[in-house]
């Protein structure tokens, strides 16, 4: 929240980035599938894609956040970033809703590999993988293709949200991911999930 407040100072960052989620990993989620390598996760919104290239040279974003992202991260910020576009494939809110405190979402990073390979499509419906079972309790799914190259060790090609209305479908949901949805075009793949709660957001 800290590192947030530097960023409202920031006259440049407040244009270019629109909306902001801070999703820290649920730890008493117990599934095979949910990985413990992470604390959580931010979704930014941004105004739009040049902001995405632009804020990382901003003046202000130099001089004032960045010297505070160690104190706050394992890493630079830039080094563990991944710039998407973001597709809404279903939703039971509101098409401009945006994740709001106390929000659960089950974020599932897909198909990595060591040498990144950019989507050769973003999918034009949901998958069905992405609808399995308890994940069609989400109220709300989002598709985030990466297209532009990722960090080392981060090259996924898509990061997908899984909205829930609470705990217990979104654990549900989780505790279904299998080897069932793992093959495909838009399948798991080397990919790594995440059950987590929107502790912090604005507006």
């Amino acid at each position: 929240r800290e590192h947030s407040a530097l960023g409202r100072q920031c006259l440049n960052v407040g244009r270019r980035v629109v909306a902001v989620a801070q999703c820290s990993r649920w730890l008493q989620a117990c599934a095979p599938a949910l990985s413990r390598e992470h604390d959580g996760v931010n979704l930014l919104v941004l105004a739009d894609r040049d902001a995405g290239a632009a804020i990382w040279g901003d003046p202000e974003t130099l001089a004032v956040m960045r010297p505070d992202e160690p104190r706050v991260f394992a890493d630079y910020v830039r080094n563990f970033s991944m710039l998407c576009r973001q597709q809404l494939l279903h939703s039971r809110l509101p098409a401009a809703a945006l994740p709001q405190k106390g929000r659960v979402i089950l974020l599932g990073f897909l198909q990595r590999s060591d040498a990144w390979r950019g989507a050769a499509s973003a999918p034009q419906t949901c998958p069905a993988q992405w609808r399995q079972g308890a994940l069609d309790l989400a109220a709300r799914i989002v598709c985030n293709t990466v297209e532009e190259q990722a960090p080392g060790g981060y090259g996924f090609r898509y990061i997908v949200e899984w909205w829930f209305d609470g705990r217990e479908q979104a654990l549900a949901a989780a505790q279904a991911l299998g080897d069932a949805g793992a093959d495909g075009e838009y399948g798991w793949g080397d990919g790594v999930f995440m059950l987590t709660e929107v502790t912090h957001s604005r507006p």
